[in-house]
């Protein structure tokens, strides 16, 4: 039984994801805003959005950052306008699966009332965890790259202990830092401690941070406050990994003479290729083995 999917859109890590998609047996695979990539993918079809015939795809694979409010999909690999209105998703079989990075207010409300299945693949714990890994790595690369001194010795305070602040703290560590890190639950910092990393309420985190070289932060919301950035030496540096516009207090960190950098993307920055094969993996196990299965 013959297999349709449109890739609509994508930047450097759907080229990996792509070739992964190509091994899929009896499979057709569309690429729609590609027409500007220098290389080329043999044996698939580079068509533009209009010719795409809706009706007849089993699977639509969107961009990480989905759709804008409006329904538009931004293109990295070309200058073509997509934008899909409500007609167009309700012309897709019930059973066809939707997959992006994150949603929208839009493409969740659409997919909803239309019954559709939409499957955000950056809330699923897996690919947080198999992420975790580049984020890490990225942020290390950050670190070196904005001080005059080793991470070995270094101490470094993590905000969260998440997904992403526990492969982060525990590459840091690895790599000879002193590590603290912030949490706000009695659980995560009996881990941390278990762990033998050093627990702070993160309440306190301000009564910490005049001993901290390096502050990361993972909590979206603002935790990196005036309190806590007032206490930290001149030569700190702050990286906050949260999603836009991250956790931080970047005017005061300014006023202040800290260097604050929001480091957004890292996967797709340090390890593209990585990325792609973790998000294939994921859409080969939901078109393989079924939704039920690979939830």
């Amino acid at each position: 039984m013959s297999r349709f999917i449109a890739v609509l859109g994508g930047d450097g890590r759907y080229l990996e994801l792509i070739r992964q998609l190509k091994e899929l047996p009896d499979t057709t695979i569309f690429l729609v805003g590609f027409d500007k990539l220098e290389q080329g993918f043999t044996g698939l079809k580079q068509i533009d959005f209009n010719e795409l015939e809706p009706e007849k795809l089993d699977a639509v694979i969107f961009p990480i950052t989905g759709t804008d409010q409006n329904g538009i999909v931004k293109t990295v690999f070309s200058d073509q306008h997509i934008k899909l209105e409500k007609e167009w998703f309700s012309q897709l079989k019930k059973s066809t699966l939707i997959f992006t990075g994150i949603t929208s207010v839009y493409l969740t409300s659409v997919t909803k009332e239309l019954n559709l299945s939409l499957i955000p693949l950056f809330d699923r714990d897996d690919v947080a965890i198999y992420n975790s890994i580049p984020t890490a790595e990225g942020t290390i690369m950050m670190a070196i790259e904005h001080t005059d001194y080793t991470i070995h010795s270094s101490r470094v305070i993590v905000t969260g202990f998440g997904r992403v602040g526990n492969t982060v703290a525990n590459k840091f560590s690895a790599l000879g830092a002193k590590v603290s890190v912030c949490a706000r639950s009695i659980r995560d910092l009996a881990r941390i401690t278990e762990m033998g990393l050093t627990a702070i309420p993160l309440a306190n985190l301000h009564e910490h941070t005049d001993k901290c070289d390096l502050l990361i932060n993972t909590i979206p919301s603002r935790v990196i406050t005036e309190d806590s950035i007032q206490h930290l030496p001149s030569h700190a540096l702050i990286i906050d990994l949260a999603s836009k516009p991250g956790g931080t207090d970047f005017d005061y960190a300014d006023r202040r003479g800290i260097k604050a950098i929001l480091a957004r993307s890292l996967p797709g920055i340090v390890a593209p290729k990585t990325s792609g094969k973790i998000l294939a993996d994921v859409i080969k196990q939901f078109l393989l083995e079924g939704k039920e299965n690979a939830e």
